[in-house]
């Protein structure tokens, strides 16, 4: 379930990006919280 939550998240996310900068940082943060999860 917290992969289907994860997933959730970033495809919402994602979507409300306005500008490729916005969906940059969202990437960013996507990635950030992968390797926070990855370290638990």
């Amino acid at each position: 379930m917290t992969r289907l939550t994860f997933l959730l998240a970033a495809a919402l996310s994602l979507a409300a990006c306005n500008t490729l900068k916005g969906m940059g940082q969202d990437i960013q943060k996507a990635g950030q919280t992968i390797e926070s999860a990855a370290r638990k």
